[in-house]
């Protein structure tokens, strides 16, 4: 590294244009896929972007600021790659598995839901729902019941399926061992009070989160259109 003329290691240069809050934004989004929460600071943002704090502020207002951007941008990048003007059944079960998928590969996305509900992207989402179970024919007095039922299966989920990795990931664990394990507690319980949780056992150690999830998408379409 080049030194200046006292000795001392040289700053490298700051960045002096091309700074904006989509970048900023950007950037926070890679500090927290690559470290979660804890590793987005302020001081992080100034390393990575070779900038000030001045220069920073003067796009965010604060961490807070940044972790509702962050959450945000990938709420907004589902809706824009999901097409809701097909068929709504499709296009719900789209929505549902496409912020199941953002969860699944930002988990930190889960816990800022869990912490902030209705931000703005996310009335952007519900908007979307209550449109496409309208276009389903849902009636008009259970489309709200219909819209909050959806949303809170969907954003539960994706907050459960965040807590899941967070849990994993503490325990240096991967999943086949941790459900095996469950599953071999399971195994052992009193059969006479237990005897579904029992009967599950073996779907238990094979079953895809994403297949089951999905599967509950498709039990709530079924029932909400009346399906026989």
């Amino acid at each position: 590294m080049a030194k200046n003329p006292a000795g001392r290691p040289a700053r490298a240069p700051r960045r002096t244009s091309g700074l904006s809050r989509d970048l900023i934004i950007r950037t926070a989004i890679g500090i927290l896929d690559e470290g979660g929460e804890s590793a987005l600071t302020i001081r992080a943002l100034t390393i990575r972007l070779s900038t000030g704090y001045g220069a920073l502020y003067h796009h965010v207002a604060d961490r807070n600021d940044l972790l509702t951007g962050a959450t945000d941008e990938i709420i907004t990048g589902v809706l824009s790659g999901t097409a809701t003007d097909t068929d709504p059944r499709a296009a719900l079960r789209a929505l549902a598995l496409g912020l199941f998928d953002a969860v699944e590969a930002h988990p930190w996305v889960g816990r800022e839901l869990s912490r902030e509900p209705w931000r703005p992207a996310l009335l952007d989402f519900y908007e979307a729902v209550g449109r496409l179970l309208d276009a389903l024919a849902v009636p008009e007095d259970a489309l709200f019941d219909a819209a909050g039922t959806f949303m809170s299966f969907v954003l539960g989920a994706g907050a459960q399926s965040a807590a899941n990795a967070s849990h994993l990931a503490a325990a240096t664990t991967d999943r086949d061992t941790f459900l095996g394990a469950t599953a071999g507690r399971w195994s052992g319980l009193d059969p006479s009070k237990y005897p579904f949780v029992r009967a599950t056992v073996t779907r238990l150690r094979a079953h895809d989160d994403r297949e089951q999830f999905l599967a509950g998408v498709d039990i709530f379409l079924r029932g909400v259109a009346g399906d026989a």
